[in-house]
């Protein structure tokens, strides 16, 4: 028996085996990822023969997230595997990707609102859940989690990602690729993990998708790079390079960011993939000439993968011949994707266990988790009067979103379909019986007449699925056209208005706000968003979400965020100073901060102490208690400001938080422990640093309340 079949050996020893036995041009092979089209599939067959494909992607188009795809059945997968297994010289197995994003067909909330959640716990089961269903379907690998920190709601991807903050980023990115991978990423239930878009996308300009972006050293490495070291931490087996260039370089072609970086400096020893067509997009960027020199300047970075474009197998034996890529540079890329392969168990498990895909998609355990995940992602921001939960009233419920289906699972949602959905006219109906009345016409004004006879009406309005996600950048973040009509038309029948909102961004809400008696934020909610809805709406489910993201007045105050540096003049935090407004024709402050979220019941803070525990860590403890009528959750936040630093560094930065849930008259005291580690940052000569000193803490239930200390250290 070959060494390299040997599953006694470690990843690495197969991996240095095999490197040995293959030729120049099987290596390349394997740095060759194509789509996987039902139409081509003959053509794909073959050139898997012959030995020039080491990946397939479930995609026939960069924009798979938005489209209605025919990528071959699972069949057509095991197929091709087998091809690869048994009818090549050495039977290494493909391994196949999918964008695995928020659920495969069970959905749940899109990424954002999975943040909202705060729930490290609840993302890593999720995630879990995703793996299992997705391994059924011939999937070894998910393009997931994303990590890119977004601080444009006019960008589209902003939902596929956690929002604005790194810490919770981080938190919710590592938790995914526990969940994917698990502890032994070659168990039958897990695939591998990749964090993208390696680094700095999401700061693209004007929230234009694909396009450039300008991060300072300074800026890229405590902002946006420290979410990816968090999931490389976790484990994450790949990387996904980006699109976009910065500091006059595409990331695809950045030798500093992937290899000197990634590689040398984080460590990193999985296999870094370019995003769609990435390599060959160089020559777009106006840094290659052609599409040899992109394959030259892509591998020479440290991509080791190739998504779609085929420079690789074009262009890299050619290269390899000239001297300008060396075969030592090809083979360190091949043997980071043969490890990976081991890791996953690839050689000894590479097909789909048979006839268990319909046994578990969709299985009930996982529609509980979805609708368990859905609901504790709904952020409740306004409840006047306490008018939620809801009490024994006559209730018409109306708008666009009532019975939307697609849209409600959100942008890249590739394998769900519309019919797995519950609509929220559904959930509430399965949980109101006869109290509540469906709106049943598409005539606003009939729709309005049947609503004079309710105590409240609910108003479901949103944005579709088709306008949030890859390319899919709004130059105004307002509810669309004809949808504040409602909620104004309602306000002058003197009607007591619960406003839904589904979206896949954050929306301005302004006038929403005004004219709704309660506001409830509940993101794209996957398949269980009705029951989800109306386990919060009746108090099944206690309210817990929390804003990981800033909601602004208006969008002219984009990008708004909170841990935003300190200016030069002393103004508030927040842009919310009075003597020295940022804006003369409105406030410069959010509508709703991060962090931000109502609970059916109140808490309180008190006897907040700083000091320290040792002397490398603070402690921070305070007591918070239930002092509402019911049970609840509350997500206690913690916030630091280094006093003084090197570098300018964020007014106040989240630092660790705890979800609570009480009983009333419940207390709880919560300690976070602030090690250094927590409390340093990187210099002016990219080092990782702690200084000693002062910091000032806040702990409340939001980014702008709770109790203030400090401490030294």
């Amino acid at each position: 028996m070959l060494d390299y079949k040997n599953p006694a050996l470690s990843p690495e020893e197969r991996s240095r085996d095999l490197l040995g036995r293959m030729t120049l041009e099987e290596k390349i092979g394997q740095l060759n990822e194509i789509p996987l089209s039902r139409h081509k599939i003959a053509d794909i067959e073959q050139e898997i023969r012959a030995g020039r494909v080491g990946s397939l992607i479930y995609a026939t188009s960069a924009l798979a997230g938005d489209e209605d795809q025919f990528c071959g059945s699972l069949e057509d997968r095991q197929r091709c595997q087998r091809i690869a297994m048994e009818e090549t010289r050495l039977g290494i197995p493909l391994i196949n990707g999918s964008n695995i994003v928020h659920g495969h067909r069970t959905a749940g909330p899109i990424p954002l609102g999975q943040a909202a959640a705060f729930d490290e716990r609840l993302t890593e089961d999720f995630a879990a859940m995703s793996a299992k269903e997705a391994v059924t379907d011939g999937i070894h690998w998910t393009y997931a989690p994303m990590v890119d920190i977004a601080r444009d709601p006019r960008w589209g991807r902003i939902a596929e990602g956690f929002g604005e903050d790194p810490y919770l980023a981080g938190r919710m990115g590592a938790a995914s690729v526990r969940g994917f991978q698990g502890k032994d990423p070659a168990q039958p239930d897990r695939i591998a993990a990749c964090c993208k878009h390696y680094v700095g996308y999401g700061a693209a300009e004007g929230g234009r998708d694909y396009e450039s972006t300008e991060i300072s050293e300074n800026t890229l490495r405590n902002t946006y790079l420290p979410p990816f070291k968090s999931c490389l931490d976790a484990g994450a087996l790949t990387v996904m390079s980006a699109f976009h260039e910065n500091d006059g370089t595409p990331v695809t072609a950045s030798r500093h960011l992937l290899t000197e970086i990634l590689k040398e400096e984080f460590g990193f020893q999985g296999f870094v993939i370019s995003d769609w067509d990435a390599v060959a997009q160089l020559v777009h960027q106006r840094v290659a000439a052609g599409r040899r020199e992109a394959a030259c300047l892509a591998v020479n970075a440290g991509v080791d993968m190739d998504m779609l474009s085929t420079c690789y197998v074009q262009n890299l034996p050619e290269l390899a011949a000239g001297g300008e890529v060396r075969e030592k540079t090809i083979d360190e890329a091949v043997f980071r994707i043969l490890c990976v392969k081991f890791r996953l168990g690839l050689f000894e498990n590479p097909y789909a266990p048979p006839g268990a895909y319909g046994k578990v998609v969709l299985h009930p355990e996982h529609r509980a988790l979805a609708r368990k995940f859905a609901a504790r992602s709904i952020v409740l921001l306004k409840n006047e009067g306490d008018i939620l939960p809801l009490a024994s009233q006559k209730i018409y419920a109306m708008g666009p979103m009532l019975r939307e289906r697609e849209s409600l699972l959100g942008t890249w949602a590739t394998e769900s379909l519309p019919e797995d959905v519950i609509t929220i006219a559904q959930g509430l109906t399965d949980a109101l019986g006869s109290r509540v009345r469906l709106e049943n016409t598409a005539l606003l004004d009939h729709s309005l007449e049947q609503a004079r006879n309710a105590d409240v009406v609910i108003v479901a309005l949103g944005e579709s699925s088709h306008s949030s996600g890859e390319a899919k950048s709004l130059g105004s973040i307002e509810l669309p056209a004809g949808q504040l009509d409602i909620l104004r038309r309602l306000k002058r029948f003197g009607k007591k208005v619960i406003t839904l909102v589904c979206a896949g961004r954050p929306l301005v809400l302004s006038e929403v706000a005004d004219l709704s008696a309660a506001l409830l934020y509940c993101w794209h909610g996957g398949v269980e968003a009705g029951n989800a809805a109306a386990d919060v709406l009746l108090g099944r489910e206690e309210p817990s979400g929390r804003l990981p993201v800033t909601l602004p007045r208006h969008s002219g105050q984009i990008p708004i965020y909170y841990n935003h540096k300190s200016n030069g003049r002393a103004i508030d935090e927040y842009y919310g100073d009075v003597e020295f407004p940022n804006y003369v024709d409105m406030p410069g402050s959010p509508l709703y901060p991060f962090g931000f979220g109502l609970s059916y019941t109140e808490f309180s803070y008190s006897d907040l102490q700083c000091g320290k525990a040792d002397e490398d860590a603070a402690e921070v403890r305070v007591t918070v208690r239930n002092i509402g009528r019911r049970s609840g959750f509350e997500t206690v936040q913690c916030y630091v400001r280094d006093d003084v630093a090197g570098v300018t560094l964020p007014v106040r930065q989240l630092k660790g938080y705890r979800k609570l849930f009480l009983e009333p008259g419940e207390a709880e005291t919560v300690r976070f422990r602030l090690d250094r580690n927590l409390l340093s940052f990187y210099d002016r000569q990219g080092r990782l640093v702690f200084e000693p000193g002062s910091f000032t803490v806040w702990v409340g239930g939001s980014c702008l309340t709770g109790l203030q200390g400090g401490f030294t250290l």
